[in-house]
């Protein structure tokens, strides 16, 4: 229970953190912090949650993650689901809490709350084929940075730093093309506030960012050292 209850705590901040610097900050006139600072923003979560809880629950805040490290032998299946359903939940109340924010400005319209989408609904248009390729590859290059740095061999006490800047990296490059996702739960809280379309495309931001963790897990049994 306290691992579960951690990870919904970091997924929580994940979202306030990351989704609120987009929907908050990002586009704020002339002081915006714009796509750097929304990359910047997801990377910072994820590395100051991965010292606060990374020793309670391993700090996956993503359901890929977790599936991802149990693909390459890091994590017991039996813990797959609660994981998943603690992230989702984190996730949510991260988006409520942030939509509570959000709406108490005078005029304010919920817009994209930056939810992920492809072709209209893609930041710059990008097609339904680009979206799937760009997440499947992004989240594959995340779960080897993650499945890397934590081996055993790997030098210590850089973890969270590696993988927090592994996610600003795979934000600066994929935020035009999907307001990228690599995580389904952040994509589902988003989402559930939308409606609409954010529904009806969130399918993609599940099953690419969980082919891309697989095949990662699968690749980097084959390519790593033996375990001490």
């Amino acid at each position: 229970m306290k691992k579960l209850i951690a990870e919904f705590i970091g997924t929580l901040w994940l979202v306030l953190g990351g989704c609120g610097s987009a929907v908050l900050a990002a586009a704020y006139p002339e002081l915006g912090i714009g796509f750097v600072g929304v990359s910047l923003a997801f990377g910072l979560t994820v590395l100051t949650m991965a010292y606060a809880i990374g020793h309670i629950s391993g700090c996956h805040l993503n359901p890929a993650v977790s599936i991802g490290l149990w693909a390459g032998g890091r994590f017991d299946k039996k813990d797959l689901i609660p994981y998943i359903i603690a992230q989702v939940l984190g996730a949510t109340t991260g988006a409520g809490i942030l939509y509570l924010i959000a709406s108490g400005k005078a005029g304010f319209e919920i817009g994209g709350f930056a939810a992920n989408g492809y072709g209209a609904h893609s930041p710059d248009g990008y097609s339904l084929t680009a979206a799937l390729v760009s997440e499947i590859v992004m989240t594959f290059f995340f779960l080897i940075i993650i499945l890397g740095v934590t081996h055993s061999k790997a030098s210590k006490g850089f973890a969270g730093l590696a993988i927090g800047l592994g996610l600003t990296l795979i934000h600066l490059i994929s935020i035009p093309v999907t307001n990228t996702s690599v995580n389904p739960a952040r994509s589902t809280s988003q989402a559930l506030f939308v409606g609409d379309w954010a529904i009806d495309q969130l399918w993609l931001f599940w099953i690419a960012p969980i082919i891309g963790a697989v095949l990662a897990g699968i690749v980097y049994q084959f390519i790593s050292p033996e375990e001490k």
